[in-house]
């Protein structure tokens, strides 16, 4: 009877414990560094990848955020979407839009679509005038904005911005993506180019890799949530539990995709094993792999 007392106040200071640790965790992002070697890539390169901020701020205007992005000294930082959320009652742009500003002094900025972006375009009566107030953001902090769109930087490297529609984020069971989709929206992968595709969602490696992307940068999963070690993520947005993907590095067939896992929450606040991630990528000549 005496051990049943203190059963209830022991799991509620574990309850408590778990909720200060992942409002810390929320809080305290981290910068992890990834090297890609390619004999396409012709000079060494830093790209810095941001994605899922979803309205989140560390330090008045991003302050630490953008101090961390500074100090990778980036040639270009790449978003893979959902800076805000778009949600009835929660969508606004204010901390996009201050992101971005900061941005602008550091490097030129290349933006692809996110899930909730592609909700701003196709939900335009619930939104109103959200989507052209964020397309004239783009413009204003001259963000290179990649909507079904390629762009070369340089001589060697291509970046693509995949727009993913609904039906390949539907919950539980999304549709199956094939490499066709991928060219129907983007054409033919550079075949001498160093190939970046920018898209969202992790589920399709397969049809990435089978396209042509060299690099493919991803998140939408937020890490899983909460991590446990040697299993990886516990849930993601699609209610899928225990998926690989949520977070990491993965290979197919001598192909890269790289899953971010984000820097903020919106409608499941909780981050546990799982800080915030700057993702920091060394392009890297093939040479230079070899020299390191």
């Amino acid at each position: 009877m005496k051990k049943s007392i203190w059963i209830l106040p022991a799991l509620a200071a574990l309850g408590a414990g778990g909720l200060l640790r992942s409002q810390y965790e929320r809080d305290h992002f981290v910068a992890e560094e990834t090297k890609i070697c390619s004999p396409r890539i012709k000079r060494e390169r830093t790209a810095v990848f941001l994605t899922d901020l979803h309205d989140k701020e560390f330090g008045e205007g991003n302050r630490l955020l953008l101090d961390a992005v500074r100090q990778e000294q980036p040639d270009f930082v790449l978003i893979g979407g959902d800076t805000m959320v778009v949600k009835p009652g929660l969508a606004g742009l204010e901390a996009t839009e201050r992101l971005l500003a900061g941005l602008k002094e550091l490097c030129p900025v290349y933006y692809g679509n996110g899930n909730h972006e592609q909700r701003l375009l196709k939900e335009r009566e619930s939104y109103g005038e959200m989507y052209r107030d964020f397309r004239r953001l783009l413009r204003k902090y001259q963000v290179v904005y990649l909507a079904d769109s390629s762009v070369e930087v340089d001589e060697d490297i291509r970046i693509s911005g995949l727009d993913i529609s609904q039906a390949y984020y539907r919950d539980v069971i999304p549709k199956r993506m094939e490499k066709e989709y991928i060219t129907r929206r983007l054409g033919k992968a550079d075949p001498e180019r160093f190939q970046i595709l920018l898209a969202h969602s992790p589920l399709f490696l397969d049809a990435y890799a089978g396209w042509g992307a060299d690099l493919t940068l991803a998140g939408h999963f937020h890490g899983g949530t909460v991590r446990i070690p040697g299993l990886g993520g516990v849930m993601t947005p699609q209610y899928q539990f225990f998926l690989p993907c949520c977070g990491g590095t993965f290979k197919k067939d001598g192909r890269i995709m790289i899953v971010g896992r984000g820097l903020g929450t919106h409608s499941i606040n909780i981050r546990f094993c799982n800080k915030p991630q700057v993702v920091v990528v060394r392009l890297m000549p093939e040479r230079g792999c070899t020299d390191a």
